[in-house]
């Protein structure tokens, strides 16, 4: 076999990733590999952030309100889909720059298989002309091809050569909001009166929640460097940064950077602390990460209420859009945000993200 075949074999490794300009506006991605959650992909979740909603921890508490049984939560499968599309669509990325219009289209449950598609709905090169931000929209498929999740991210990524030419840019037009009809029916009708609130650990529900509340979470968790490895493992997660030590040392940080998503389920289990009965996410209206986290790093968060909305022919649970703010390093019981909103100011106060979300509460 000649060497010149095996140079053509080795440069043409999908296993390479893509670069910027390898994306075009419109193509239709098809992700490997399908995945089959277990109650060993939950158990895990559970020991990595030691998230406590009733209703994924507890068969018996998730059958009694009308549910099959405990589903996944929600944040599991947001990150066992956005696993599928790093391979395809951020392995050479410098950063995760955001996300929108995500809705949870209905529950998972162990035992489901997922697979995931992206649609490139926009590009843009960067002014240093090193880098360009692509634009996609992916949806999470069951077994049987219907969707579960569908989201908007948009990830700013390395160019193979900074000499190649700028595509004509397109921005897509994203919703600040997800509407509450968009997700009215995604979830089963629940049996209020079957839920219990004390087993669930708090006595608040919808009604209890007014817009302007802030709620202190009060608690820490600190990130392990194992932990955060293991978590973005668990999602088949390949993009180099949260990985290989060696390459990084060389890089922008010096050091493996922690993936988003992981930041994303600590603050979320940290919501339990005020939050306890808000039990499914149901839709991602914005997040953005305001500044990297590492290895050894303690997370905070707190929480304001910005809507609270009924959900039109349902009076079993009510939709509470929530900003819910981590910060390292730095408690929050002053509720701090970050103290710029430029993308390249580095005054964040500590804060490393905000999230803007919808939750749904037992009426």
């Amino acid at each position: 076999m000649s060497g010149s075949s095996d140079k053509a074999r080795a440069t043409s490794n999908p296993g390479a990733g893509r670069y910027f300009e390898d994306f075009k506006l419109g193509e239709v991605l098809h992700h490997p590999v399908p995945r089959t959650l277990t109650a060993g992909d939950v158990a895990l979740y559970t020991a990595l952030y030691g998230t406590r909603f009733a209703v994924q921890s507890s068969d018996p508490f998730a059958r009694a309100i009308g549910l099959k049984a405990a589903p996944v939560d929600d944040l599991l499968v947001f990150h066992i889909v956005f696993g599928k599309t790093v391979g395809d669509v951020s392995l050479n990325a410098v950063a995760n720059l955001g996300y929108a219009e995500c809705r949870f289209l209905r529950p998972v449950y162990v035992g489901e298989t997922l697979t995931a598609r992206s649609e490139v709905i926009g590009i843009k090169e960067t002014s240093s002309g090193k880098t360009g931000i692509v634009y996609v929209r992916s949806e999470g498929l069951d077994q049987d091809g219907a969707p579960v999740l569908t989201f908007a991210r948009w990830v700013m990524v390395n160019k193979r050569d900074s000499s190649a030419p700028a595509p004509e840019p397109v921005v897509p037009t994203l919703a600040e909001r997800v509407a509450p009809e968009a997700f009215a029916d995604a979830w089963p009708t629940i049996d209020c009166a079957a839920y219990d609130t004390a087993l669930a650990g708090s006595p608040l529900r919808w009604e209890d929640y007014e817009p302007g509340m802030r709620i202190d979470h009060m608690d820490g968790m600190t990130i392990a460097e194992a932990e955060h490895q293991m978590a973005t493992r668990l999602y088949q997660n390949t993009a180099r940064v949260h990985f290989d030590a060696h390459r990084q040392r060389a890089g922008r940080f010096g050091r493996r950077l922690v993936y988003g998503g992981h930041v994303i389920s600590l603050a979320r289990a940290l919501t339990f602390n005020g939050l306890a009965n808000a039990f499914h996410v149901a839709a991602i209206n914005g997040g953005r990460h305001v500044a990297p986290c590492f290895a050894g790093d303690t997370i905070y968060a707190w929480s304001e209420v910005l809507e609270r909305q009924p959900l039109i022919g349902r009076d079993d649970v009510g939709a509470l859009r929530l900003r819910t703010v981590a910060a390292k390093d730095r408690p929050c019981a002053d509720f701090p945000l970050r103290q710029a909103r430029e993308a390249d100011d580095k005054d964040a106060g500590g804060v490393v993200l905000e999230l803007d979300y919808w939750v749904l509460l037992p009426r």
